[in-house]
């Protein structure tokens, strides 16, 4: 049994680390404070390594399906509704007090749990532009926690229940904030991290090699490479930095990032929820290229005010050549005092408590459904 006053809280997420990575970091700063934590997602979200290992963890079943096929329509939705009856019985078995869903097709079954039980139902939004399960919740939900103020796609009725909380991001980040961002001058080394998110990119795989082997030759021996790669593209991608002369260690995951983006001088990357978050957190430098496809174009919008800021630069996929990137990355290495600029626009822009912020929002909306009644126990 749960301690008096603490609560019973489920948290829907899955399917990518976006979701997933903040959705861990709220469940760490519950449990902090001596809530218990019960993780419902789908098969995916279970995959990733050091996330929710100490939390309960669930896996329901979900589905999504797009087109006009009508079968398809009706598999999703028997599929939904058994994840929702699990969902349910979950709940109600644990005495939740309130459900918090991360967005993504895997929150929904555990997100319409919560609701149909009339408990405090909430969803975070990682991205500039609300996702579409949230988009069809936004309506029945208690709060929306935002992560950037101007969030697109919200309604005016969600607007009036939404609180800018920022996006949680790992510990290990928060931990490395405060370590000072030291540009690197002469002839020192500099690191240069290249991330696509947890799926990796298969065109920065192409691409930085590229734009790397155009650098003059005193800067390019300088470089060092860490990058993450599709499985499919290591081989090629390690075969291209070797053959332009540059020292590179290529890897399908690094379970160590947060360690490699504090020793970063300059980031590539996409623009996804998790890892804006942490450029920021953390005080980082990078060049953007959002992904093309992305619903709603919502990478682009979330590298908006981060590159507003002078934080770092926006090169669109459509437009992204090898040429380009060449110049953009030379635009910062042989400058120390733009580098140093812009972790510092970078790191000003961070919200480091936002997995506090979403915490307290969780316990208030908890707290306004009893009223004045003193929060039950968890079973």
């Amino acid at each position: 049994m749960s301690p008096p006053g603490s609560l019973s809280v489920i948290i829907a997420a899955g399917g990518t680390g976006g979701h997933m990575i903040p959705a861990h970091a709220l469940s760490e700063e519950l449990m902090r404070r001596g809530h218990r934590v019960m993780l419902l997602s789908d098969a995916r979200g279970l995959r990733f390594p050091g996330l929710f290992e100490r939390a309960e963890r669930h896996v329901l079943e979900s589905a999504t399906a797009s087109g006009a096929n009508p079968i398809a329509w009706l598999k999703a939705a028997a599929t939904i509704w058994k994840g929702w009856a699990e969902g349910r019985r979950i709940a109600r078995k644990a005495g939740a007090d309130a459900v918090v869903g991360f967005g993504g097709y895997p929150s929904l079954p555990g997100l319409l749990a919560g609701i149909s039980l009339g408990i405090p139902s909430l969803i975070h939004e990682q991205n500039a532009v609300l996702g579409r399960v949230n988009r069809q919740l936004q309506h029945r939900v208690s709060a929306i926690a935002l992560t950037y103020a101007d969030t697109a796609r919200l309604k005016p009725a969600g607007r009036a229940k939404a609180k800018q909380t920022g996006n949680p991001v790992r510990r290990e980040i928060l931990a490395a904030r405060d370590q000072p961002y030291e540009a690197p001058r002469g002839d020192a080394l500099m690191r240069l991290l290249v991330v696509g998110g947890s799926q990796g990119a298969h065109i920065l795989g192409r691409l930085v090699p590229e734009a790397v082997a155009q650098l003059p030759d005193d800067l390019r021996r300088r470089v060092r490479v860490e990058q993450q790669c599709r499985s499919e593209d290591l081989s090629a991608t390690a075969k291209a930095y070797s053959q332009a002369g540059v020292d590179a260690d290529c890897q399908t995951y690094m379970a160590d990032l947060p360690q490699r983006l504090a020793a970063a001088h300059l980031v590539v990357s996409r623009a996804g929820a998790s890892t804006m978050a942490e450029l920021m957190a953390m005080g980082r430098p990078a060049i953007l290229i959002p992904f093309a496809v992305a619903t709603d174009d919502h990478q682009t919008a979330n590298a908006a005010g981060y590159v507003a800021a002078g934080a770092g630069l926006l090169l669109p996929e459509a437009g992204a050549t090898s040429a380009r990137l060449a110049g953009s990355l030379l635009g910062f290495l042989k400058s120390p005092e733009s580098l140093s600029s812009a972790a510092a626009a970078a790191r000003a822009l961070g919200v480091p408590d936002a997995a506090a912020r979403l915490a307290d929002l969780v316990e208030h909306e908890v707290r306004a459904r009893a009223g004045p009644r003193p929060m039950r126990k968890a079973a």
